[in-house]
């Protein structure tokens, strides 16, 4: 790893990042499917003067003066078809500062061209003078925000290539050049000082040069892997442009050049000049006749020379980048005209399949609390080229619980963790998944994982913020005990508090009653006082610790139990069946710590040997009750999400019978379906598994020897 500090826009974070880049070591597959682009009547983009143009991935970057009179880098995102600017950002400012402070410039027709590059994902690099001559490479990620303030200063610095997060840079005064990225969401350890040599990055690989004529070397910067491969070229490469399975390469200037297809394995030869490579073709300013000079190639045999655009011979030689330039990005031609209007021209060329080029994923835990350092979850793709695409977040039972979506040759998200609604899911398992579809042509990419979120709602009887259940005990010498779950369905770990509740105290593991989002702890004291003690989301509770009285007189309940949510607003609620009448009392959680005036809902549950207040158990999101009578019949209430109770149903007969104790208890199996716990006379501890559908499994024995406890809540 490396320490380096970065630019404070770049978010940090403990993240378990995934780094996928060892696709772009191997080679797509051959293809001409999606049908060419139409050739279209350039669409004119009025200025006053471009003093620079460069475009990748559909973000077209020029400087231009401003209504203001100052000059700027202004970033344009670009339909795919090239027909419609579709918005407007800027990327710095291009003006020199007070103080002699300027964007560095080079010679050009337009008098003082800046020497640019576009990143393919909106990000665009150049260089700063700070006015002594003193230059840095700048990489500008958004109008306010930008990366490489530690790169070295030098004199001459000239941008050599840059795809999504990588760049590489020569400088005259050192003589080297210079390999690195910025550290977007993950901090790397990428940076390279090497002799200047042809080079071009393509996803996370370096391609350079090798030993010998003709061959190029793949160095993938992320896992440290080398590939070599042989393009036919007749000399030490001076050029190279790499594009998924095209290689471009020439042996200078005037020399001979060519595209190596690594799908199929074969040379193509190509005219010489200076060129800018797309997807599947290649553009040459010919300034004898003043025309830009398309020659398409994606078919493995490059076709004759077709005029693309008019486009005068001016009197810089090399005019790439600073009057005209190429999308490589699966996209189009941009060029500046006589008129000060920039125009793009579809290359009329299919592009290779949508294809993931480089990906940095974000971490597999998080917690909108930030308690583990990770109170967003980020994730970074480089595509081949413009895409559609969707995030989506999907809780354990497959529901939708967020969708993003945005459009371009990367994916840049940072998900907030919460909902579509604006609010904080249920913790748990979470599945993501990003489906991306090709703008123009053919492709689908698809990907996904999972998540563990802490740090929401809490589930049923979730004491310790995984949506997994605990269960809490009470021994003869008061100790209040809290065994909880790794989600295989048994007790894995206990905690437990000072052993000094006196007897006859009634514990009710409850829900979040403010906004915490850490379930409290209910408990009845010997005099019938009802306390709640403020939720630890996982430590233990002593008597002594700081708490709230909700009144006195609750011994005239002899149940106390959480059915989970029953009134619809998402918060926990709690029932308490009187003992003179048999009367179902509805205390409606406040959300500010209190509870609300009890309402009667039911009566003549004097007949239940066994009240047990369950959660969800049929995937509503509402709160079910379980009852058993006398009989040994179980049945389930079902919440009506209006604070009422539906009819009973009818869920075993002839169940339970030597049970002492029996706990709705919540999720232990890790299903995020909420199970029960029971106790029989002889102290076996069992588990039934909840179906989500109403019901449960057969009953599995978990542990043995629990009859020491007086009570199990």
């Amino acid at each position: 790893m490396c320490a380096r500090a970065r630019s404070s826009a770049v978010r940090r974070g403990r993240i378990a990042a995934a780094l996928l880049g060892l696709a772009v070591l191997g080679a797509g597959s051959l293809t001409t499917a999606g049908p060419a682009a139409a050739e279209t009547t350039p669409v004119p983009i009025q200025t006053d003067g471009v003093w620079g143009i460069d475009y990748a991935g559909g973000f077209l970057t020029t400087v231009e003066r401003m209504p203001n009179g100052l000059q700027w880098v202004v970033g344009r995102r670009i339909s795919a078809d090239g027909s419609a600017v579709l918005e407007q950002t800027t990327r710095g400012i291009a003006d020199s500062f007070a103080g002699g402070a300027h964007v560095q410039r080079v010679p050009c027709d337009a008098g003082k061209c800046v020497p640019m590059r576009s990143f393919g994902n909106t990000w665009v690099g150049y260089f700063f003078d700070d006015g002594t001559g003193r230059q840095t490479a700048q990489i500008h990620l958004s109008e306010d925000s930008r990366s490489g303030t530690d790169e070295p200063a030098v004199t001459g610095g000239r941008f050599v290539d840059a795809t999504g997060r990588y760049y590489v840079y020569n400088a005259a005064s050192t003589g080297k050049q210079y390999v690195d990225d910025v550290d977007h969401y993950y901090v790397t350890d990428v940076r390279r000082t090497r002799a200047i040599t042809a080079a071009s990055v393509w996803g996370s690989a370096l391609w350079t040069p090798g030993t010998g004529n003709g061959t190029v070397t793949a160095y993938n910067l992320v896992t440290k892997k080398t590939a070599q491969v042989s393009t036919g070229a007749p000399c030490t490469i001076k050029e190279l442009q790499v594009i998924g399975r095209w290689i471009y390469w020439n042996c200078g200037p005037a020399g001979a050049a060519g595209v190596y297809d690594r799908t199929a394995k074969k040379n193509i030869k190509v005219p010489s000049g200076a060129a800018l490579v797309g997807d599947g073709y290649l553009v040459r300013h010919d300034r004898s006749v003043g025309k830009l000079m398309l020659t398409d190639y994606h078919t493995g045999a490059a076709s004759a020379p077709r005029a693309v655009a008019d486009l005068p011979a001016g009197s810089t030689a090399d005019q790439r980048r600073q009057t005209w330039t190429v999308d490589k990005f699966g996209g189009d031609i941009a060029y500046v005209g006589p008129d000060k209007a920039i125009r793009i021209v579809p290359s009329g060329v299919p592009s290779q399949p949508l294809a993931m080029i480089d990906a940095v994923v974000g971490s597999d835990g998080v917690d909108p609390r930030g308690r583990y350092g990770v109170n967003v979850w980020d994730g970074y793709w480089q595509l081949n080229k413009g895409a559609h695409w969707a995030f989506t977040v999907k809780d354990a039972q497959g529901r939708v619980e967020r969708t993003i979506k945005g459009s371009g040759a990367s994916v840049d998200l940072s998900w907030d963790l919460k909902t579509d609604a604006g609010t904080y899911p249920y913790n748990g398992r979470k599945t993501w998944s990003l489906r991306a579809t090709a703008a123009e042509g053919a492709g689908t990419y698809t990907t996904g994982g999972t998540l563990g979120y802490a740090g929401g709602l809490m589930g049923h009887h979730d004491q310790v913020g995984y949506s997994y259940g605990e269960l809490a005990t009470l021994n003869s010498s008061g100790t209040l005990g809290l065994y909880g779950t790794d989600g295989k369905g048994t007790f894995d770990w206990r905690k437990v508090s000072a052993a000094a509740w006196p007897s006859g105290t009634y514990a009710v593991p409850f829900g979040d009653m403010d906004t915490d989002r850490c379930a409290e702890m209910l408990m009845r004291m010997p005099n019938g006082e009802l306390r709640r003690y403020r939720g630890k989301c996982g430590y233990s509770y002593s008597p002594s610790d700081s708490h709230t009285s909700l009144g006195t007189g609750w011994k005239a309940y002899n149940v106390l139990t959480s059915p989970g949510d029953l009134t619809g607003d998402g918060r926990p609620d709690l029932l308490a069946r009187k003992a003179s009448t048999g009367d179902i009392h509805l205390f409606a959680n406040g959300g500010s710590g209190k509870l609300q005036a009890g309402v009667r809902i039911a009566s003549g549950w004097s007949i239940y040997d066994k009240v047990v207040g369950a959660g969800d158990l049929t995937g509503d999101r509402v709160g079910d009750v379980l009852v058993r009578d006398r009989a040994g019949t179980l049945w389930r209430y079902d919440g009506t999400g209006a604070g009422r109770l539906k009819g009973r149903v009818k869920v075993f007969s002839h169940w339970g019978g030597s049970y002492n104790a029996v706990v709705g208890v919540g999720d232990i199996t890790g299903d995020a379906k909420n199970d029960l716990v029971a106790r029989d006379t002889a102290g076996n501890l069992y588990r039934q598994a909840g179906t989500g559908r109403g019901s449960f499994g057969a009953r599995v024995k978990i542990a043995t020897g629990w009859q020491g406890y007086k009570g199990l809540f």
